[in-house]
């Protein structure tokens, strides 16, 4: 009886969680509106709506079966489920996953409690990864092109990356199979949800290419503010709140009092993250940036995302603060020097601190959590704490996400390019997209 008790509270503790990152999709909705310009809300806006129905039935339909299709189990919430699959091949004698091959349409989990709310909780961290090129590619993108990648994201690139890691595929194998610490290790999705994001978001805004009027032809980089600050920062902080049930809920358990550390952790990173930004910009222009203050604070959660239950409240502040300076760093570096526009920021921010958080934890696990991890006996310890294997995995773990997700988006986006085009006319980017775009205006004129 007390088991079931305990499988029930977890089981509900999964699912609002779940509602909680859900609930991160009206974050980013203000902080990428607020970002863009007045003439360009409402598409931006419309994206962050349609990408979560898109999501939902596409990750629904195939995703999820790929993605973890091969896990039996989740003991913290349910029983086993019968016909799980992992497609793998075998190399030097060890089975390396692939993806999974049961769970599609969710036709053999239809009874299952536990493989139901691992599909809500599953889909909303998909979501998360699906929007962040929606920031990135805002302002010049075809409604048509990004609804072919809604389906794109949500059926192949994340959930094949995400087997890899969290469905039993061959980074979370490297432990047992090739001796590599515990694997490529990723609590909560630094690598799996933000780098993802990040990455592909990259190879989308590459080839789009950037915004009319942003390089001019003497060199200068024209200033393309944001409309709306306000509507970011209060994105920001919704953001921040949903992030407690994004690191937290990854316990997939109520019952395992590493909760108060992974919460905590999760409020220091973004606190840091988003004073060194502050306090860096300060220094360097005079001025404060309240735009970057918000985009380092997502960039601490997201740093943190990885390792926020294997490490302590110290090193926390250490990852959140230096995963300030990267975005600022990473900000300019892309803007000024590789000439990428990203209105947003959302590269620097989810690619390149979610590298850095899936690096930290091959720094920084100090050995206090994660015994049996990826079937590994003993805790997760990083290179400081003892195991510089793990950090080995955490490195390869990142380089195959920059190569596959990368290749893959890009080819996708060059495919889509050949198809029906991934940009609107330049008539239109100048118009604003609301207007000749969408058919409507987010704020009409009385």
């Amino acid at each position: 009886m007390a088991a079931q008790l305990d499988q029930s509270l977890n089981l509900a503790w999964v699912l609002l969680c779940g509602f909680l990152v859900m609930f991160m999709q009206a974050g980013f909705a203000m902080v990428e509106t607020g970002f863009t310009r007045s003439r360009n809300a409402a598409n931006t806006m419309a994206m962050n709506l349609v990408v979560y129905p898109i999501g939902v039935l596409g990750f629904w339909l195939v995703g999820y079966g790929l993605m973890l299709g091969g896990v039996s189990e989740w003991p913290s919430i349910g029983s086993a489920v019968a016909g799980a699959h992992e497609a793998s091949v075998r190399v030097l004698g060890r089975s390396y996953g692939l993806f999974g091959t049961a769970k599609f349409a969710l036709v053999s989990v239809a009874q299952s409690p536990a493989g139901l709310a691992m599909f809500l909780f599953a889909v909303v961290f998909m979501d998360t990864a699906a929007t962040i090129p929606t920031g990135a590619m805002a302002e010049r993108w075809k409604f048509t092109a990004f609804m072919a990648y809604g389906v794109f994201m949500s059926t192949l690139l994340y959930p094949l990356y995400g087997n890899w890691v969290w469905g039993g595929g061959w980074l979370a194998q490297l432990g047992a199979n090739a001796g590599l610490g515990h694997g490529h290790v990723d609590f909560a999705g630094s690598s799996v949800v933000h780098m993802t994001g990040g990455i592909t978001a990259l190879a989308g805004v590459l080839v789009l290419g950037p915004r009319l009027g942003k390089y001019r032809a003497d060199g200068t980089v024209g200033a393309m503010l944001g409309h709306n600050l306000p509507m970011a920062v209060i994105g920001t902080l919704i953001l921040a709140f949903g992030w407690f049930g994004f690191n937290a809920g990854s316990t997939l358990s109520a019952t395992d009092t590493r909760i108060a550390l992974v919460a905590v952790n999760t409020m220091l990173a973004s606190s840091a993250g988003a004073l060194s930004a502050l306090l860096y910009v300060r220094f360097a222009f005079r001025k404060p940036d309240v735009g970057m203050t918000c985009n380092g604070l997502l960039g601490g959660l997201v740093a943190i995302t990885a390792g926020c239950a294997f490490v302590s409240p110290a090193a926390a502040v250490l990852i959140g603060f230096v995963a300030g300076v990267v975005v600022v760093w990473a900000v300019a570096l892309l803007e000024r020097r590789l000439r990428i526009d990203d209105p947003v920021g959302a590269i620097a921010v989810h690619g390149g601190c979610g590298a850095w958080g899936a690096l930290a934890v091959g720094l920084f696990a100090d050995g206090s959590y994660g015994n049996g991890w990826n079937g590994v006996p003993g805790p997760v310890r990083g290179l400081l704490f003892g195991d510089p294997r793990q950090l080995v995995a955490q490195l390869i773990g990142i380089g195959a996400n920059a190569i596959f997700v990368f290749a893959a988006a890009y080819g996708f986006f060059r495919l889509v390019d050949r198809v029906m085009g991934n940009r609107v006319p330049a008539e239109v980017e100048h118009a604003g997209l609301d207007t000749l775009e969408m058919g409507t205006d987010a704020y009409p004129r009385g």
